[in-house]
């Protein structure tokens, strides 16, 4: 057996994972064991299994030409960092328990080194219409050689300067900017926080005008882009001066909702009983928001009323011409 690939050394930071890649060609194929030893003096190696130290530990493996195996390790702690041997062999008795194997198993290392997480303290403040973002990370024992600032995976904005401080000023208000954003210190390894943006519902109507047929399914929408997610949506109409809250319970209504979108059906339209505004309102731990949809309930024979609109008109016209020839004096008198 040799290898092809072998796993690399790693710097990780705690409540981080890591992953091993280990690559193994021989005739047989040959199989592949992960082994582990500690940095305690007194700690030798132990072979890893999959589910080991609490399901944290995952091992995937194929045989197919050749042998490849990768390790991760999930939420990792100090008592992860070591050395992690990948072992492969295809002797006939690598596994047995009294027979010395004729070819030994091979070995590859790598050690992982994992680093307790720096604390980065976050704030966001707004001053003459701008909103700005900072990140500030205290005992910064890494060489930090840069900073980003991402948000919905789009790079904003980048630098190469040191330092444990780093800020982002944004043009506008909060209400036009929320979501969570993300200060990046470039070091090994790469250092993250989170910086949220958060305010009340800003929610919209899909349609601030909806119109349906008679006995047809009214569909409303609401929607909000704003960032934390709505708790909890609810629905009203107003009529006669009061609001009336709308359940799925009734029997007519059926209201759909997630964390950014609640949609209400009605079923079987009525003109006098639907027709009128419809008021969503979505809450979250900010606050609410509410948008106003006003719905138009048609009756079936309106798409008719058009085409009866033109026979009538060619009607008239007939009528007219029909009469105007009989009053009209002949130009030659008969013989």
């Amino acid at each position: 057996a040799g290898f092809i690939k072998s796993p690399l050394s790693q710097k990780r930071l705690a409540q981080d994972s890591v992953e091993l890649y280990c690559e193994a060609i021989g005739n047989p194929i040959p199989e592949i064991q992960w082994w582990f030893e500690g940095n305690d003096p007194n700690e030798t190696y132990a072979q890893l299994w999959d589910g080991a130290r609490q399901d944290r530990v995952k091992i995937n493996a194929t045989y197919n030409l050749h042998s490849t195996s990768t390790i991760s390790i999930a939420n990792l702690t100090g008592d992860d960092s070591g050395m992690y041997e990948c072992r492969a062999s295809n002797d006939p008795d690598r596994n047995h328990l009294s027979k010395s194997p004729k070819v030994k198993w091979i070995r590859s290392q790598a050690n992982v080194f994992v680093i307790e997480r720096p604390e980065i303290t976050t704030h966001v403040s707004e001053s003459s219409g701008k909103l700005i973002l900072s990140c500030n990370m205290s005992a910064a024992h890494l060489t930090i050689m840069g900073h980003k600032w991402i948000h919905r995976e789009k790079i904003l904005e980048q630098d190469e300067n040191p330092g444990a401080f780093t800020s982002y000023t944004i043009d506008g208000k909060k209400e036009e900017h929320s979501g969570v954003y993300e200060c990046v210190f470039e070091a090994n390894p790469q250092i993250r926080a989170q910086v949220n943006i958060s305010v009340p519902p800003q929610v919209t109507a899909y349609k601030k005008s909806e119109h349906g047929n008679e006995g047809d399914t009214g569909v409303l929408t609401c929607k909000n882009p704003s960032f934390p997610a709505v708790t909890s949506w609810s629905w009203h109409k107003s009529g006669h001066g009061v609001s009336a809250l709308l359940e799925n319970a009734s029997g007519r209504y059926i209201i759909k909702s997630d964390g950014n979108k609640t949609e209400l059906r009605i079923l079987k339209l009525d003109i006098e009983q639907d027709t009128g505004d419809y008021f969503c309102n979505g809450t979250n731990s900010y606050g609410s928001g509410d948008a106003t949809v006003n719905l138009r309930v048609r009756s079936r024979l309106a798409a008719l009323w058009p085409f009866l609109g033109i026979v009538a008109e060619v009607l008239v016209l007939v009528t007219i011409i029909f009469i105007y020839e009989k009053r009209r004096k002949p130009d030659e008198v008969p013989d």
